[in-house]
């Protein structure tokens, strides 16, 4: 065990030197979001009525896009990944006993890292363009523990999308779906206002719950259950992850 944990913590430690030597990557991964929180603020805020008693729209979807971060921040810890699985480093890796776990971790903290350094400047555009939480102390811990989660378990699915690609190229090709998934969900415009079809799958897939959670945390509004449900898709999502993860990096090292 503590073996794994001094591998693990080397791990972390290479993936956060290599994200800092890609600053086009990093530079991406924070200016992508400040920018569509303006966009959907100043262009189209002006024609969405969300109801619900939100006055302003920047109120209503600024819980949405620090979710989309997370989805954003995928792409490159996919693309990371496969890199890894595409050189000889691996061998290496192995050569030295470091388990596939340690060396994925290393990449999924490193994508925790970027993520929160895009969800805190994101935090600051919305401020700065009119976003006023009223969230207690509680409520400020629990959001961010919901974020951390969700980051989490959006990572692990990266992790193991890379290990699923041949290339870089194409992880962040199967990672698109990540990046799109917030927009069929409440993050930019209430369920109800979308055609039937579709309803269905933007009630109930994974990140309706955890935007509407964040919603009603920061401003201080009821939120049921939806706190629970999130947590158990990002646990659920967490664990397939890291399983598939393990078994993938058995096959692709093999």
């Amino acid at each position: 065990m503590a073996d794994a944990l001094t591998h693990a913590a080397t791990m972390v430690g290479r993936s956060v030197r290599l994200s800092s030597r890609n600053p086009d990557a990093v530079i991406t991964a924070l200016a992508l979001p400040v920018l569509l929180m303006l966009v959907f603020v100043y262009l189209f805020g002006g024609a969405i009525d969300t109801g619900g008693g939100y006055g302003r729209y920047v109120d209503y979807v600024a819980p949405g896009v620090l979710v989309l971060c997370a989805g954003f921040g995928a792409g490159t810890t996919a693309m990371s990944v496969a890199d890894d699985m595409k050189g000889a480093v691996i061998d290496r890796f192995r050569s030295l006993d470091v388990g596939g776990t340690a060396v994925l971790a290393g990449h999924v903290a490193a994508s925790v890292v970027r993520n929160l350094a895009a969800t805190v400047l994101v935090f600051g555009v919305a401020f700065a363009v009119g976003f006023r939480p009223e969230a207690g102390v509680g409520g400020w811990l629990a959001s961010a523990g919901l974020l951390l989660a969700v980051i989490t378990a959006i990572s692990w699915v990266a992790a193991a999308f890379g290990l699923l690609a041949d290339s870089p190229e194409a992880a962040g090709g199967f990672t698109f779906f990540l990046a799109f998934l917030p927009y069929p969900s409440s993050a930019f415009v209430p369920v109800d206002s979308m055609p039937g079809w579709l309803h269905g799958f933007a009630e109930h897939q994974p990140l309706t719950p955890v935007i509407e959670s964040l919603r009603g945390l920061l401003l201080g509004r009821p939120v049921g259950g939806s706190p629970w449900e999130a947590l158990a898709w990002c646990a659920g999502l967490t664990a397939v992850s890291v399983a598939a993860a393990a078994a993938l990096f058995r096959r692709r090292t093999s």
